[in-house]
């Protein structure tokens, strides 16, 4: 379903006003190219609006090798709203106690995002400072996944660090940073 124009009209707001607040994070972008993008996508748009919807506060933070703009969660800490979460749906369903409202992959897909990659999370940590008391899922090797594990990462003591946990484990500091490309 497609967004309602108020819906459409606040997001764009937000998008343009983070873009022109924290420059940094896209140096030789332009706002107008990028919302020309944004407004050939409305697919994009429906899975910024969730993003934004769930505290995740999107935006541009680099062009990928085939020139897509990729966009990606930039609040300071893991999204509020998406947050307390196992990694996938395979974790979710082995959890037999204490299962968590659902999972960090089940969400993203339900928004139209992807997790960050180990990749995009560096690359993240190089324009701010964020999950410096939070932590989030990011996607996962097949090898390690299929040994029960999944990856995530956060910044302490000014380094970003990379761990790794059961994939079924959940806590309430740690969400996932979602990504679209556009």
């Amino acid at each position: 379903m497609p967004l309602k124009a108020a819906d459409k009209a606040k997001l764009l707001a937000s998008l343009e006003q983070r873009f022109a607040e924290y420059p940094q994070r896209h140096r030789g972008l332009d706002w107008s190219a990028v919302a020309a993008r944004l407004a050939a996508s409305p697919q994009a748009l429906l899975a910024l609006h969730g993003m934004e919807r769930t505290g995740g506060e999107p935006d541009v933070i680099g062009v990928e090798r085939d020139g897509r703009l990729c966009y990606c969660d930039c609040a300071a800490e893991s999204p509020a709203g998406r947050r307390s979460l196992c990694f996938d749906q395979e974790a979710l369903e082995w959890r037999k106690q204490n299962k968590p409202a659902g999972s960090a992959m089940g969400l993203a897909a339900e928004l139209g995002c992807a997790l960050l990659t180990e990749a995009q999370y560096r690359l993240l940590q190089t324009l701010g400072e964020f999950d410096r008391k939070t932590s989030s899922w990011v996607a996962t090797p097949a090898d390690i996944r299929a040994a029960g594990g999944a990856l995530f990462c956060d910044r302490r003591y000014g380094h970003v660090f990379t761990y790794h946990n059961g994939a079924d484990s959940y806590y309430a500091v740690r969400g996932f940073r979602g990504c679209v490309l556009v």
